[in-house]
């Protein structure tokens, strides 16, 4: 082989790793797997914390989610070249193949799988499983036909806080259901808050991700304002329950009305900008809360 040529072989496969993680959108998969190993450390054990353990759970959780992601872009394609935020890419631009991105998602997802069902047991793998299940095969399909798809899709988007407790205990008790209780709660209003910023954007693709069936309209805004106000004692249930301190307890409730202030004027306005506010306020609520209360359990 040509020097030349295996330079060439040699940039045509780094390029379609970039390509890979690209289309398994990892930075945006951070948060995800922050929460994740943040649930890990509010479950393990006193003198039980393994550093090896953690690491695993935060690949795991990363290629099961950039797995999922691969999974839902494949699906959407058309969806993805209609909208101004989607149209770049990998499938869209097709430096990827639907072949290519549908064995980076299976190998990806098989690894991920097999690598917590070896390190945690088979309960956190089959939480994987399922959470992976739910998105691809239930959410995404949905949002062309109902709001009820941010429902279906917020079961397997609280699984990470509750993936990561089970992966420290083997078990699945009162602290993984608060902790999933919480994120639930909470993805409400955040994705509202995004589907109402890019409303245009989901309408040419046909996804129905607003509460309202008119869309942008003051049902849309009651509701989210509804659900941010209940933001704030799903997140005080740890507390409630004896699960963390009264430090995490006021951190949990400041950060709640953090989001609830744009939520209120959103329902007053009906204006992007507010809904702009309560998106990166919903995006500093989650990873503030859940550190406070891994630190109020140390």
């Amino acid at each position: 082989m040509s020097q030349s040529r295996a330079y060439t072989e040699h940039s045509t496969l780094a390029h379609k790793l970039r390509e890979v993680l690209v289309l398994f959108k990892l930075r945006l998969a951070s948060l995800v797997v922050l929460s994740a190993g943040l649930g890990y450390l509010m479950g393990v054990p006193q003198g039980a914390f393994s550093v090896v353990d953690l690491m695993v759970l935060l690949i795991c959780g990363a290629m099961l989610t950039g797995a999922s992601n691969a999974l839902n872009q494949t699906i959407e394609v058309k969806e993805d070249s209609l909208m101004q935020r989607t149209s770049d890419r990998p499938l869209v631009r097709a430096s990827l193949s639907s072949a290519e991105a549908l064995w980076a998602a299976f190998v990806a997802g098989f690894a991920a799988t097999l690598g917590l069902w070896l390190a945690f047991g088979p309960l956190t793998a089959i939480l994987g499983i399922i959470s992976l299940f739910m998105y691809v095969a239930l959410y995404t399909p949905l949002k062309k036909h109902s709001p009820w798809a941010v429902f279906v899709g917020a079961f397997p988007g609280a699984f990470p806080p509750m993936l990561g407790y089970v992966a420290a205990t083997d078990e699945f008790g009162l602290g993984p259901g608060l902790l999933f209780a919480m994120q639930f709660m909470w993805q409400f209003p955040h994705f509202w808050a995004i589907a109402w910023v890019l409303k245009d954007d989901y309408a040419r693709a046909g996804f129905q991700l607003l509460p309202s069936k008119g869309g942008a309209d003051g049902r849309s805004a009651f509701l989210i304002f509804l659900y941010t106000l209940f933001v704030i004692p799903v997140g005080m249930l740890p507390w409630v329950f004896g699960l963390v301190g009264p430090y995490a307890l006021a951190i949990s409730i400041a950060c709640g009305m953090v989001m609830l202030v744009p939520a209120w004027k959103l329902f007053l306005s009906h204006d992007r900008r507010h809904a702009r506010q309560l998106m990166f306020a919903s995006f500093l609520y989650l990873p503030v809360v859940q550190v406070a209360y891994v630190i109020d359990r140390l």
